[in-house]
């Protein structure tokens, strides 16, 4: 349409404005424009079809491998990194919040190391058998003396821990003053090693302790005959579709934090993880049910005889069995037997901390008697059953020893 005209007195037309796509954009809407006439014009050959649409494949291809892939990152969408996560934590002075920045900046690298060893496992021929047998009197795997090495090393560099224990190590390590910090952590490096050389998820826990004797050097009633409910800080890493680390530090909510593998930092993605009052599944090694006690036995025959019966779901890696009732609700169980009678899993390094994350995050954690935050570490490598999972499922296994059940 004619609009001005200039002093000329000529009509002048003023072009329309044209659009401008991103060049991604453009690219997407003319995928479709190749599509729609290679349909409609019935005069093309089958051979000509198939170049067409192999090349709008193949540009599809490029744009989500080239495009969405390497620009469009979590970092991108969600800035908050685990660092900037704790020096947010006002429960803590600001002292306190600094050094647990640098004692997670320790279980961060520990982490990725450990998530990096798996990852390239089979290049570097870190599958297998090391030759050595543990405490426990375990064969231990190439990637167990890599985490653990990765674990150690990393935690004493940060200057922050004066003790540690591990499910690799038959004796507490202490910490050389110099070097030696406030605090106390308790760690399995890997958990799960045996499903290592079948690609099944693993993962590493950790309890995070405050020092509790005089002086900057470590001693054993650091870590001894301490309750669960010490503990000021506990998680875990999940290694499989993505590395994971699920925590909880003074603030009573359990968060989720996914490593961005593009910019190397640890990125909230679960943010106050709130487990399901019920679940309708149960985590248990059926395979050992005749060394299993009456109650627990009993337990299992009601879930499977239920009008909507639990299904059964058991990876034997405790960090992936944990994380999913964690997600979906349900129970976990590793209860003692006639095999084990003090139970098989460590209390230190691996139920206290994952049964803190489980009552944070509004779940139970229980030896089917007591409570497992209420009882007391009376060595480093201390056995006791577990039953862990939504409030309501505990609570119900509870009544069985109880012997209050309907």
């Amino acid at each position: 349409a004619v609009v001005s005209t200039q002093s000329t007195g000529q009509p002048e037309r003023r072009r329309k404005k044209k659009t401008q796509h991103s060049p991604i954009l453009s690219l997407l809407l003319f995928v479709p424009v190749l599509d729609n006439k290679t349909k409609h014009k019935q005069h093309l050959s089958t051979p000509n079809l198939f170049v067409r649409n192999t090349l709008s494949f193949k540009l599809l291809q490029f744009i989500f491998t080239n495009y969405t892939l390497t620009h469009i990152t979590m970092s991108q969408t969600n800035l908050l990194t685990l660092s900037r996560w704790l020096l947010s934590i006002g429960d803590f002075p600001l002292e306190k919040r600094i050094e647990l920045v640098n004692l997670f900046e320790g279980i961060q690298l520990a982490c990725k190391i450990t998530s990096n060893a798996i990852r390239r496992a089979g290049f570097e021929e870190l599958f297998g058998l090391s030759g050595k047998v543990n405490v426990h009197d375990e064969d231990v795997k190439k990637l167990d003396v890599v985490a653990n090495d990765a674990w150690i090393t990393a935690l004493k560099t940060s200057k922050e821990v004066c003790v540690m224990v591990s499910e690799e190590e038959p004796e507490i390590l202490y910490v050389e003053e110099a070097q030696a910090g406030k605090y106390v952590v308790t760690f399995d490096p890997l958990d799960g090693s045996s499903n290592l050389d079948c690609n099944i998820n693993v993962g590493s826990i950790f309890a995070v302790w405050e020092k509790k004797s005089e002086g900057r050097a470590g001693k054993p009633e650091d870590v001894l005959n301490r309750k669960g409910r010490e503990i000021m800080g506990a998680g875990y890493a999940l290694y499989g579709t993505s590395t994971m680390l699920v925590l909880s530090i003074g603030t009573g909510s359990v968060c989720g934090f996914t490593l961005d593998q593009s910019v190397g930092e640890f990125v909230l993605t679960h943010d106050n993880i709130k487990i399901p009052q019920k679940g309708n599944i149960y985590s248990v090694n059926e395979g050992n049910s005749k060394f299993w006690d009456k109650p627990t036995r009993d337990y299992i025959d009601s879930v499977k005889s239920a009008k909507s019966p639990y299904s059964l779901r058991y990876i034997g890696s405790m960090v992936g069995d944990v994380h999913r009732t964690l997600l979906y609700g349900g129970i976990f169980m590793y209860p003692a037997d006639s095999k084990s009678p003090n139970g098989k899993l460590r209390y230190l390094y691996e139920v206290a901390p994952l049964s803190l994350i489980m009552e944070l995050a509004g779940g139970k954690s229980s030896t089917g008697k007591q409570e497992c935050l209420d009882l007391v570490s009376a060595n480093i490598h201390m056995r006791v059953p577990v039953f862990m999972g939504s409030y309501d499922d505990v609570s119900a296994l509870e009544k069985f020893y109880l012997g209050t059940s309907a």
